[in-house]
């Protein structure tokens, strides 16, 4: 009897909290109040009887209406510390019984995970970093300890694998959000490797290419021409004899990765909940950013999409992707025959001044190209990934590639164009467009610093000077409380690492000059009278069924003046979303308010002497109050509750 009581209090207090409450609770620590609950109902359902003298078997209308009324404040107490509970251990935060069972797997891998990265961070002296992490906390105290600190993560990250390699690398490019010394350290990141052994690809390649290999191939070699984090290069022969090389994605990459990836976020989550620098640059927001590009860099298809974008918008050399034989883990394409310019340093000595200033200014006028007029760029120009061939330059491994609007697009021209003319109000306005606003900004403290700017790079820049320019305009906007989108931080990583590719071509480029010239003559074909008509022409366009229905609107409102009928109607609460907020308060504030005045009613009835009886112990006043006091902690348990549960 118990056991059949303690279910039938189960199911009751689960379907009434979720129709008094309004919200959902978990069923385990319902399950758990209802037997406890249970055994002490048992114990003390003979004293409530003798207390109130009510016979069980023969019972007054009265006393099964007490009963009723007390078995719902015992309802009522339940409910309150479910609420209690909830308040401290939400439903949410409390996985269910499947999710441990079917999870356990991925625990356990998280878990060895985890002491795997503990033990890097500790052999790494970074252990000081992963505890409850405050401001003062951060690696950033003095200029001696910055850079063993940045050495330090930066070799850890390294040891940890490939995800955390290139969330280091991604790091790199956010001169907004790290310290130089740390910005300067994770530049040089890179996976250090071997080759998988044949065997173990040639499964992928199986899989992933419709045809037989031998049928597909004239020639595949076994071993790799180059090894990567995520994926190796293999050189082959068509069938028909053309020169490929097949680029193969490791079998274990996706799934380290996205286990990392798993533990990344909750390390950010941490970072955003405890510290006000990871609440200030939104950390899980970062993460999450990570790890959408991590996916789509191991989705060898929106690779191939890239080079298809790049190749139409760049004048120079891209490989040609052969896409009835590529898959998500597997790339076809065609084999530039050339040396990347890491390694082509005989080829380069052998060409004339004339001609590596000629090559090196193409490239710097073939990434411009692709930043500011197609808006679809590589973001990852360092010298490996630049071929040298008999025809000319051509880019490899586009897994890294930027999108920018239109608008930025212009902006950045007309930023271009500013500097070009050294017009600090131009320049600062320029920003002002790429930039979201700070809502405390000094425009003019802004301005005066882009001036000061301006005139120290106004003469070109130093071989290496480009990485100055860059880093001092991101310490200006970061000073000033500019946040730097995703997409202009790819940008200015492209034009960092351009400006290291470019000197190994021409040490004595000028990279301000050549992007002046660049930029000078793209703002003037924005604002050349060809362009100004076009403008011009497509504004009207949009404008036309306003202006043909101007005159008639003008001639009602003159009407509406003339004879004093017109009337202008504002609606404070417009938006839905408003009015629901203001209701929902309305709401809450009568549910208050009703529940504070039962509240009192109920205390001042079980005080007042006299009345009818309706038991020998029981007055009709103390019945009533006991009602009432049911009734607002009810409600109360509701205001709460919702208090709790707002936003699930």
């Amino acid at each position: 009897m118990t056991f059949v009581a303690a279910l039938f209090n189960v199911a009751l207090l689960l379907y009434v909290t979720r129709r008094l409450l309004g919200v959902p609770l978990g069923w385990g620590r319902v399950a758990i109040v209802s037997l406890i609950s249970s055994a002490l109902i048992n114990d003390a359902t003979q004293l409530y009887l003798d207390t109130f003298q009510i016979d069980p078997i023969t019972p007054t209308a009265a006393a099964v209406a007490l009963t009723v009324v007390v078995v719902g404040c015992l309802i009522t107490a339940q409910m309150i510390v479910l609420t209690v509970i909830e308040a401290f251990l939400p439903t949410s935060k409390v996985p269910s019984l499947s999710a441990v069972v079917t999870g356990f797997p991925a625990w356990v891998r998280r878990v060895r995970r985890y002491a795997a990265i503990w033990w890097i961070l500790l052999r790494r002296g970074l252990t000081a970093y992963v505890g409850p992490i405050t401001t003062s906390d951060l690696p950033h105290q003095t200029d001696l300890e910055t850079p063993r600190i940045a050495r330090s993560l930066r070799l850890a990250l390294t040891d940890a694998g490939v995800t955390f390699v290139k969330f280091g690398q991604m790091l790199a490019t956010r001169a907004d959000l790290l310290p130089p010394a740390f910005v300067a350290e994770l530049s040089t990141l890179h996976s250090e490797v071997a080759a998988e052994r044949w065997e173990e690809v040639r499964g992928v390649v199986t899989e992933a290419i419709p045809t037989p290999l031998d049928q597909t191939f004239a020639e595949l070699s076994e071993t790799p021409m180059a090894a990567a984090s995520v994926a190796q290069i293999h050189a082959a022969t068509l069938a028909d004899g053309t020169p490929v090389v097949v680029k193969v994605q490791r079998p274990q990459a996706r799934k380290q990765v996205t286990a990392d990836l798993d533990i990344l976020r909750r390390f950010a989550e941490r970072l955003e909940q405890q510290t006000d620098w990871g609440r200030s640059i939104g950390a899980v927001a970062l993460a999450d950013g990570f790890a959408q590009s991590l996916h789509e860099e191991l989705d060898y298809r929106v690779e191939v999409a890239n080079m298809r974008g790049v190749a139409a918008s760049s004048e120079l050399i891209v490989p040609k992707p052969f896409e009835h034989l590529s898959s998500a883990e597997v790339i076809v394409m065609e084999r530039l025959a050339g040396k990347p310019l890491s390694a082509a340093g005989p080829e380069l000595a052998e060409l004339s001044a004339e001609r590596r200033q000629e090559l090196a200014e193409a490239l710097l006028r073939g990434v411009l190209q692709q930043i500011f007029v197609s808006g679809v760029f590589h973001a990852d120009l360092h010298p490996g990934n630049v071929i040298l061939t008999e025809d000319g330059l051509g880019l490899l491994d586009f897994g890294s590639v930027g999108r920018l609007d239109r608008s930025v697009r212009t902006a950045l021209i007309m930023l271009v164009h500013a500097v070009e003319r050294e017009d600090s109000i131009a320049a600062t306005d320029a920003l002002l467009g790429l930039l979201d606003r700070p809502a405390e900004l000094d425009d003019r403290a802004l301005e005066r610093e882009i001036g000061s700017l301006l005139v120290r790079f106004g003469d070109g820049l130093a071989p290496g000077g480009t990485a100055a320019l860059f880093t001092d305009l991101l310490n200006l906007v970061v000073r000033h409380g500019f946040r730097v989108p995703p997409q202009l931080a790819a940008v200015f990583r492209t034009l960092g690492a351009l400006d290291g590719t470019l000197r190994i071509l021409d040490p004595d480029i000028d990279f301000v000059a050549v992007a002046r010239a660049r930029g000078s003559e793209l703002a003037q074909e924005l604002t050349g009278p060809e362009a100004v008509k076009e403008q011009v022409e497509h504004q009207l366009s949009t404008l036309l069924p306003v202006l043909a229905r101007l005159p008639r609107r003008i001639s009602r409102i003159s009407e509406q003046l003339e004879d004093g009928s017109l009337t202008v109607n504002v609606r404070s609460l417009g938006h839905p979303g408003d009015r629901a907020w203001v209701g929902g308060v309305a709401h809450q504030l009568n549910i208050t308010l009703l529940a504070s005045m039962l509240g009192i009613a109920g205390t001042f009835l079980i005080t007042r002497e006299g009345g009818a009886l309706l038991l020998p112990t029981v007055g009709l006043f103390q019945f009533l109050g006991l009602i009432c006091l049911f009734l607002a902690f009810t409600l109360g348990t509701r205001v709460l509750a919702n208090i709790f549960f707002h936003g699930r």
